[in-house]
């Protein structure tokens, strides 16, 4: 999923978690045939905490506060991602090829 690579391919991910609205478990199913790939839970696998759209060039939902690791040379995964998705660099960016995926190309 587009998520776990721009964390680095880790399995476990440790955020905030908002707790204000969450999925509804008895739709989860329904959303998923429809398209959505939860491709994030919970440590109990309960709740749903990362949403994709497979076919989308970037449509990444979390329900945690990615903005409180957040820095202003060091942006979170899911906002650097969604930087890079918007300059057309996001494919680059997971270039092989490339030095490191640390930070975007310049220039």
């Amino acid at each position: 999923c587009l998520t776990k690579k721009l964390y680095g391919g880790v399995e476990f991910v440790e955020e905030r978690h908002r707790h204000r609205y969450e999925v509804n478990p008895e739709k989860v199913e329904a959303l998923e045939a429809a398209g959505l790939k939860f491709v994030g839970r919970d440590v109990e696998g309960e709740r749903m905490e990362v949403a994709e759209l497979p076919d989308h060039p970037y449509f990444v939902a979390v329900q945690y506060h990615p903005e409180f690791l957040t820095r202003p040379l060091r942006p979170s995964p899911p906002f650097h991602g969604f930087i890079l998705a918007a300059c057309g660099q996001l494919e680059l960016f997971f270039d092989p090829k490339r030095k490191s995926n640390s930070s975007p190309p310049v220039g």
